[in-house]
């Protein structure tokens, strides 16, 4: 039985760590949806319009980032997207890091540098998943699509 649970352990924080790493790029859609939705119920919308209202927020945000990275050819703006959807997933890297290091070690320095490192990781494999998207058509091609 304790084999069973180590090896569930493992499996659990295997999925945990991949999700963290497949939805790194969210964080700032994320964000501000999280924002939009809160200021909404704060100002007296109720839970399902401020529901309704980050993820819309969150939405637009991500299509038209991802939109601005995708028609603009000007490496310092495409840089400047890409530090506006790495930097927030880097921070959440740190704190995801830095918790699930609380569950393992007790030196705070070991612990801060796993986080380091944790948010390195996660903010380059969130700038490298919004990088891998061509800014031409599929094979290069300028004005290609995949329906032409």
């Amino acid at each position: 039985m304790l084999a069973l649970g180590i090896v569930l352990n493992i499996i659990g924080l295997g999925l945990f760590c991949w999700v963290l790493f497949m939805l790194a790029i969210y964080a700032l859609p994320f964000f501000v949806g999280m924002n939009a939705g809160l200021y909404a119920h704060e100002s007296g919308t109720g839970p399902l319009g401020a529901i309704g209202l980050g993820i819309v927020a969150a939405a637009f945000v991500l299509v038209v980032g991802q939109t601005i990275f995708s028609f603009v050819r000007t490496p310092i703006l495409r840089i400047a997207v890409a530090l506006m959807f790495a930097v927030p997933a880097a921070l959440a890297g740190y704190y995801a890091t830095f918790g699930l290091s609380g569950l393992t070690m007790t030196s705070d320095i070991w612990r801060q540098v796993f986080s380091v490192i944790g948010a390195v990781v996660i903010g380059a494999t969130a700038w490298a998943r919004l990088a891998a998207s061509p800014p031409d058509g599929p094979g290069g091609v300028p004005g290609r699509t995949a329906l032409s």
